[in-house]
């Protein structure tokens, strides 16, 4: 024989050897882990099974321990489905016509699969009948659960269950193969749409997310739920309870016999937001008086939000433990974007822009700067206006505060130059997230940015781009959660803290782990500015609600010193939308409270934001006095795109104002120019959660006739 034919002997049955190595590999792993469950349960006498229990989620507190997310006790109602399969093979092995046999519809015949559907409804459902138990389901859904998952994942059948129907089943379960019930927490928003953004909601764990390790671990699996919008998925792996594991012990007719270790899922961490629920129900009326709206509230001596709100809202209890297809569609079909959380999204932030622009002017030694308004600036070709055409005279920063003089920051952004300025700027956090603890925050635009020019190759801010940038118009974007924390480094004396919402952490040995007030920068000791060129500042702003001339003044409370900036921002010329802004804080002398509102088409800051600010801040301080401000549930709104006119304030505060003010009221709508056509803006990928939808009742599903109310929840 030849080498080469002993060479290919060789060759092929070192083949045929692989191959029957790799088939006996295959058929063991089928029989020892594929069908471990079906082979154990043929094997006469007591097995034993293990049971993952996912762990009990913790609590989401406001400052003062109010519960804004908590759990309540729910019945489940779960199938084992190959018990269910086994015991019903097993009761008519001697009569196998009894088992119904089909093929999944829309799939390709590769062989008959046992229709579970047809053996629930005919040896289940009749059983739970008798007990009023019964619950019409999704029979699609409950036939791919056992196709993909047999007995490894129990299917939820129900958690409409009160306490008397729990008592009768309790009773009978034992006698019904593969039905068992389960008291299991379930998450509970109890104020409703109350800081629905912030909170976010959670959705049940996605059962083919099953690590191998667990596979192989346990014979029946339960994962934890999970957060999927604002704090709860923020917070999710803190919030997130150690699981819990029980190893029962069944017969050869499925049933249990006894429970050999039990270790019952811990409870996670509580965690204490910066939050106070009673100004954030306070804040969020406030906002319902426009269409779409949004505000924040911080705390100007360590960064903390004590209330964001965002209007329209929604109500997190629709997502548990799933959402209804049509109230989900609605919510998506609704054109005023009710899951648009607006305190972190990037608007045209208009004259409230000023102040950074004004910032930048005294960290550079320019406050001390006067420029003339002659209700115009010639840029070449380009003329952008004042609202007042006739022009202010000559004017210090503090007056050009006051009176919001567009060209006065026309002057001080060219004088600084594009560096000094979009550096200056970003350093407040314009065109970048601030880090507030929720997923999906916007960073905005900043023109002039690294950002800005990525996505601009080679551009440059000319001279009327500058200015524009500079009152807040052209392509810059702010959320009203960047441009309160300029505010409140404005109010406190230079102190720019990074916004947050987490408080402390309570742990379940009571541990309390605190979160400190976390500070970026200090104006005064990091970049030498002098505390009387931020005074400017601070002047111009109460200016503006305290002395004739002034565009806040309804933000005016009387006997509190309050200091503000409106702002009116142009977003389409052509349809002649705006929106309206005002930042504030008070008191003046001794600041406590930093405050950004937005209005959409609202159509001045001095009449439409001036006085929801007014009537927030007017709340808080009352509340500060010891006036206890309500709190209650609240429906979700799903908004409207009215344009908001003006909004009306108490006789008193009108009274005051009309005594005093005088010239414009912030109504900016006026200094509407034309800029060369707008390039491209920095992209972003916000988060768009997908809850779990209620899967709908179908035909085969339909067990139930529907004879009246409590008979099919």
């Amino acid at each position: 024989m030849s080498f080469f034919g002993q060479g290919l002997r060789i060759f092929l049955l070192t083949f045929l050897v692989l191959v029957g190595f790799s088939a006996l590999v295959h058929r063991l792993y089928e029989f020892q882990i594929e069908r471990r469950a079906y082979y154990q349960s043929l094997v006469p006498g007591d097995r034993e099974v293990t049971v993952r229990e996912p762990g009990i989620r913790g609590r989401i507190l406001d400052r003062n321990g109010v519960e804004l997310a908590r759990n309540r006790r729910t019945y489940e109602v779960y199938f084992d489905l190959e018990e269910i399969h086994r015991s019903y093979r097993a009761q008519n092995e001697k009569d196998p016509t009894r088992d119904v046999l089909t093929r999944e519809q829309g799939m390709p015949r590769v062989g008959e699969e046992t229709d579970i559907v047809q053996i629930v409804n005919s040896w289940i459902i009749p059983e739970l009948t008798k007990l009023g138990v019964a619950r019409n389901y999704s029979a699609t859904k409950l036939r791919t659960h056992f196709i993909t998952h047999r007995g490894l994942v129990p299917f939820s059948y129900t958690t409409e269950i009160d306490d008397d129907q729990f008592a009768r089943l309790a009773e009978r379960s034992i006698e019904i193969p593969g039905v068992y019930l389960n008291v299991r927490p379930l998450r509970e928003y109890p104020y409703g749409a109350v800081a629905s953004h912030i909170l976010g909601y959670t959705r049940p764990w996605k059962t083919g997310d099953i690590p191998e390790d667990q596979k192989r671990r346990f014979d029946h699996y339960i994962g934890d739920e999970q957060g999927i919008a604002g704090v709860e998925a923020s917070f999710d792996d803190i919030l997130r309870g150690p699981e819990g594991n029980k190893t029962l012990v069944k017969n050869e007719k499925g049933k249990i016999t006894g429970m050999i270790d039990y270790r019952p899922p811990a409870v996670g961490a509580d965690v204490r937001l910066t939050i106070d629920a009673r100004v954030q129900y306070l804040l969020t009326n406030v906002l319902r008086r426009t269409g779409r709206a949004a505000g924040v509230v911080m705390d100007v001596r360590t960064g903390g939000i004590v209330a964001m709100a965002s209007v329209p809202d929604y109500d997190p209890n629709n997502f548990i433990p799933s959402i209804n297809e049509k109230i989900y569609q609605a919510y998506l079909a609704n054109p005023c974007a009710p899951f648009t959380d607006r305190c972190i999204s990037g608007f045209v932030p208009g004259s409230t822009f000023k102040l950074g622009t004004a910032l930048a002017g005294v960290m550079h030694g320019m406050g001390d700067r006067a420029y003339h308004c002659a209700g115009f600036v010639s840029y070449g070709t380009y003329k952008p206006k004042c609202w007042n055409h006739s022009g202010h005279g000559t004017l210090a920063l503090s007056q050009a505060i006051q009176k919001s003089c567009n060209p006065y920051f026309y002057r001080l952004g060219n004088a600084l130059g594009e560096e000094k300025l979009v550096e200056s700027l970003a350093l407040f956090g314009f065109g970048s997230r601030t880090g507030i603890e929720l997923p999906g925050e916007s960073g905005g635009n900043l023109p002039g940015s690294r950002a800005w020019r990525a996505a601009n190759r080679g551009a440059r801010l000319n001279p009327g781009d500058i200015a524009q940038v500079s009152i807040g118009q052209f392509q810059t974007l702010a959320s009203p959660l960047q441009l309160c924390a300029m505010v409140t480094c404005i109010a406190n004396g230079g102190r720019y803290y990074t916004p947050r919402l987490l408080e402390a952490t309570s742990l379940p040995d009571g541990q309390v782990l605190r979160q400190e007030p976390k500070l970026k920068f200090d104006l005064i000791r990091d970049y030498g500015v002098k505390p009387e060129q931020l005074e400017r500042i601070r002047k111009g702003m109460w200016m503006a609600v305290n002395v004739p001339g002034g565009t806040a003044g309804r933000a005016k409370i009387p006997g509190v010193d309050v200091a503000a900036k409106t702002g009116t921002a142009q977003v389409d010329k052509i349809r002649n939308l705006h929106n309206a802004w005002t930042v504030a804080f008070a008191p003046f002398d001794d600041p406590k409270y930093a405050i950004a509102i937005l209005v959409e088409d609202g159509k001045a800051g001095g009449g439409v934001g001036a006085p929801l600010v007014h009537l927030v801040l007017r709340g808080i301080l009352a509340r500060d006095e010891g006036m206890r401000l309500p709190l209650s549930r609240l429906d979700p709104v799903e908004g409207n795109k009215d344009p908001v006119e003006a909004i009306e304030l108490p006789d008193d505060v009108l009274a005051a104002i009309d005594a005093t003010e005088m010239g414009e009221t912030g109504d900016e709508a006026l200094d509407l120019v034309e800029v060369r056509p707008a390039v491209t803006l920095p992209t972003e990928n916000p988060v768009t959660p997908e809850p779990a939808i209620t899967p709908e009742v179908d035909e085969e599903g339909s067990v139930v006739p529907d004879t009246g109310p409590g008979t099919n929840p």
